[in-house]
């Protein structure tokens, strides 16, 4: 196994947007976007991450630029402009769930092109992790999707659905989506309220089995409180959740992607099955568990993770 040092880069691509989330009478505008908060989870548990998206020179981008390089995340690959940021609207439910409600139009977030994304033969990335609107606002996702296509010739390609029925509605074209960008990855993990929407009535086994047919190796399925599933073509096995006062869920699905990543790029994607895969995905639901313990996308460091007791999980 490869020592932190010697892990990486890996590459997160998506966006980093700014979360507006009101309690009471009370507005916060606080860093989010599912890609930026994985970024942010790798590099606290110490991996060497850059994060790869448009980013705007405005008040907004510069909070989200401070944010993203005090926690460690590399910056070298991203696009700066003078086009505006990305912003959500966060709605927070009793339970802590979060709704989001997206200003995309134009923004310098979503603005993926050729010319300016990484070469994977110049930089050998170790893994590239993307996922949620990045994937399906158009024209950058289809940018974004050719180069992934370039990229997963060197390095492992990890997805997060993460689906956003405020942006796009159409379940047949959010199945098309999915189904393309399986197509070139090698890990998924999908949240079983997205599964549910993408394929009402399909059980995790059928989907899973589906993936596989397209070349995807490992399929996980987030349960929230009640843990995670994890289907290969060896087997399944699932884990329970870690009880917790949860303030909120934001970030929790991200941070159990970052997980995922590290076990791949340091003991590889081969031996994540069986006994591996089970310590991995307590491991994932331990950080989802301290993430949900705090307000916003505060994952958890590699040392508050050592501190944990997962053997007795």
């Amino acid at each position: 196994m490869k020592s932190k040092h010697e892990v990486g880069p890996v590459w997160v691509a998506g966006e980093v947007l700014i979360d507006l989330i009101t309690r009471g009478s009370e507005t916060k505008a606080i860093v989010g976007g599912g890609p930026a908060n994985t970024a942010v989870a790798l590099s606290r548990l110490g991996i060497n991450t850059c994060f790869i998206d448009g980013m705007s020179t405005d008040e907004y981008g510069q909070v989200a630029k401070l944010e993203l390089l005090a926690a460690g995340v590399n910056l070298d690959f991203a696009e700066f402009s003078d086009k505006p940021m990305c912003v959500a609207d966060v709605t927070l439910d009793q339970s802590g769930s979060a709704t989001y409600k997206f200003l995309i139009e134009g923004t310098a977030t979503f603005d993926f092109r050729r010319s300016w994304l990484p070469h994977p033969s110049e930089n050998n990335p170790a893994a590239l992790y993307l996922g949620t609107l990045a994937t399906i606002v158009e024209p950058g996702a289809s940018a974004l999707f050719e180069w992934a296509k370039e990229v997963s010739k060197f390095a492992t390609i990890l997805y997060d659905p993460n689906v956003r029925t405020s942006v796009l509605d159409d379940r047949a074209r959010y199945q098309e989506s999915v189904a393309k960008w399986a197509s070139i990855s090698k890990v998924i993990k999908v949240s079983s309220d997205d599964l549910e929407w993408l394929y009402p009535g399909e059980s995790f086994e059928h989907v899973a089995a589906r993936w596989f047919g397209a070349g995807v190796e490992i399929a996980v399925l987030t349960l929230g409180p009640d843990g995670l599933r994890g289907i290969t073509p060896f087997g399944e096995v699932s884990v329970p959740g870690v009880q917790t006062n949860v303030v909120d869920t934001v970030g929790a699905g991200d941070t159990v992607g970052a997980v995922l990543t590290e076990a791949v790029v340091e003991g590889g994607l081969n031996a994540l099955h069986g006994d591996r895969l089970r310590k991995v995905l307590t491991r994932a639901a331990a950080a989802a568990a301290i993430t949900c313990s705090r307000s916003g996308a505060q994952p958890p460091t590699f040392q508050e993770l050592e501190d944990c007791n997962l053997d007795g999980i």
